[in-house]
């Protein structure tokens, strides 16, 4: 299930083109386009889901390849020795702007936390 006006369903979709690190049954990781840090990769279901509240809808084995995703990209781009962020925001208050859950992966200097 996607949704229409989804920014990260267009991505998964084709209608908006993204530079794609992983493109796996169930996930999808790709750069982010205003990154904040000299690696930033986002990993994201391909169904949609708005946020971390609907992890439940998630189908099974996506959310463990979410993670297991994460991992295999930090070591492709070099910083998983030295270190990344895992994040995810969930809700307005916690900074998400783009309702599909989705998890940061930041590396490649030190990441400050707000």
């Amino acid at each position: 299930m996607s949704d229409d006006n989804c920014v990260f369903c267009k991505i998964v979709g084709g209608e908006l083109e993204a530079e794609i690190l992983r493109d796996e049954d169930g996930v999808l990781a790709f750069r982010d386009i205003n990154g904040r840090a000299p690696v930033h990769v986002l990993v994201i279901p391909k169904e949609h889901v708005s946020s971390l509240a609907g992890i439940g809808k998630v189908p099974d084995g996506v959310t463990k390849r979410i993670f297991e995703v994460a991992q295999d990209v930090a070591e492709s781009e070099g910083i998983a020795k030295s270190g990344y962020a895992f994040r995810i925001n969930n809700g307005p208050d916690a900074g998400q702007e783009v309702f599909h859950l989705h998890a940061h992966v930041m590396g490649g200097e030190r990441v400050r936390m707000p």
